[in-house]
C-alpha cells in the first residue's frame, strides 16, 4: 500500500446463520465481531478532496500481507465489547427525553420533572436499553442554556430514575453538568460537540468512568445549517472522530467505553446525510459502537409532506432499518415502541424469527 490514508467501507452483507456459514468457510469477515459478515471490501485512499476506490473481496484483503491493512481491517472486525453494560449483539435503543421548552420535536412536553420521569419510565417499558436526559437543545438555530438552568432541569429528574431498568445517559457538552449527572446515577455521557465545547469536559469523562458518546458537528447548533459544506463529508467525519477517538485515548479513556456518532442533521444537508446513511458501515473503521441518531430530523421531510417532525416517524423507522443492515448497534430515537416493532420485523426477515 501507499502512504495515502486508507478507509475501509465493508460491502455484500450477511446476516445470521448465512454469515456465520460464510465465515467459517473464509467467504466473509465478521462485522464488528456480531452477527453480520461482510464479502467485499471498498478500499478508499488519499483524503477529502483526493481519494481513489477499490473493490477487494474480504478474505482476499485479509490475505494480503500488510500490517497497516491488517491493523485497519481488525478495527472493523473485532467485537466490540458490551458498553455502558449493554450486550451490543443485537440493536439496542437510546429513548429521547428533553427535558427543555425549545427542542425542536417535544419542546415544552416534558420540560417539567414529574412528566420527564414518567416519559421515560415509559420509554424503558416499551424497551429502551437507554434514556437519554437533556437539559439543553441544540436543534438548528438553539440558543446556549446557562449551566445552573440546565442543571435544574436534568438534576431531579435523573434523580427521579434511580432504580430504573435502563441505562441513564446525561446528554449535555457541559463537565459539571456530566459530573452532577453522574453522581446522580447516569452512566453515559453523550456530548454533542465530542468534548471540544467545554475543556473540561474530556477530564470529567475520566474522572468519572462515564461510557461516551462522540458526535460530529459542524458549527454551533445556532448557526450549524446555515451553510454546511464539505469536500467529501463521509471522510471528513470520519477523520474528526477518529481525532476525538485519539485525544481521548491519550487522555486515559479507553475505546472500550467509547461510542461514536456521525451527527446527522448536524452541520449536513440533505445529500451529505444521505451520504453518511449510504457509507454507515465504513465507521465500523473506528474501531467502536456507532450510534444513529437520525429521529424526527429534518432531512426526513426532503422524502414527503412530513412539516410536523412527529409525522417523520416512518422516514425515521426506515433511517434505522437502513443503518441496522450495515451493522450500526445502537439509535437514538423518539418512538421506542415502533423503532421495536421495525427492528424487529427486519431482525425476523434477516436472522430468522428466534434471533
Amino acid at each position: 500500500m501507499s502512504n495515502g490514508k486508507i478507509y475501509l467501507r465493508p460491502l455484500g452483507f450477511l446476516y445470521g446463520p448465512q454469515a456465520y456459514a460464510a465465515i467459517e468457510d473464509r467467504l466473509a469477515l465478521p462485522l464488528a465481531g456480531g452477527p453480520i459478515a461482510f464479502t467485499g471490501v471498498e478500499l478508499i485512499e488519499g483524503r477529502a478532496g483526493n481519494s481513489k476506490a477499490y473493490i477487494f473481496s474480504a478474505t482476499a484483503l485479509s490475505e494480503a500481507g500488510d500490517p497497516d491493512l491488517q491493523a485497519r481491517l481488525d478495527l472493523v472486525t473485532r467485537l466490540r465489547p458490551p458498553f455502558a453494560g449493554l450486550d451490543l449483539s443485537r440493536p439496542a435503543l437510546m429513548g429521547i427525553v428533553n427535558v427543555t421548552p425549545d427542542s425542536f420535536s417535544d419542546g415544552g412536553l416534558y420540560d417539567e420533572t414529574e412528566g420527564a420521569v414518567a416519559h421515560a419510565a415509559a420509554l424503558a417499558k416499551d424497551g429502551a436499553a437507554i434514556i437519554d436526559i437533556g437539559g439543553e437543545s441544540t436543534r438548528p438555530g438553539a440558543e446556549t442554556v446557562a449551566e445552573d438552568d440546565e442543571l435544574s432541569r436534568v438534576i431531579p429528574v435523573l434523580e427521579g430514575l434511580k432504580g430504573t431498568r435502563a441505562v441513564i445517559s446525561i446528554d449535555t457538552r457541559k463537565a459539571d453538568v456530566a459530573r452532577a449527572a453522574a453522581n446522580a446515577g447516569a452512566k453515559i455521557f453523550n456530548d454533542v460537540s465530542a468534548f471540544t465545547y467545554d475543556p473540561g469536559s474530556l477530564q470529567a469523562a475520566v474522572d468519572t468512568g462515564l461510557d461516551v458518546v462522540l458526535m460530529h458537528a459542524q458549527g454551533e447548533p445556532k448557526t450549524m445549517q446555515d451553510n454546511p459544506s464539505y469536500e467529501d463529508v463521509v471522510l471528513e467525519v470520519f477523520d474528526y472522530l477518529d481525532e476525538r477517538i485519539r485525544a481521548c485515548a491519550a487522555a486515559g479513556l479507553p475505546m472500550s467505553r467509547i461510542a461514536a456518532d456521525p451527527g446527522l442533521g448536524f452541520g449536513k444537508t440533505l445529500e451529505h446525510n444521505l451520504a453518511l446513511f449510504a457509507n454507515v458501515s465504513l465507521f465500523h473503521g473506528l474501531g467502536v459502537p456507532l450510534l444513529i441518531g437520525a429521529s424526527r430530523k429534518q432531512f426526513i421531510r426532503g422524502f414527503g409532506q412530513a412539516a410536523d417532525p412527529k409525522s417523520r416517524e416512518p422516514g425515521s423507522h426506515a433511517a434505522a432499518i437502513a443503518s441496522a443492515s450495515q451493522g450500526a448497534q445502537l439509535f437514538r430515537v423518539h418512538d421506542v415502541a415502533g423503532t421495536c416493532q421495525a427492528l424487529g420485523v427486519w431482525r425476523a426477515a434477516m436472522f430468522g424469527a428466534e434471533n
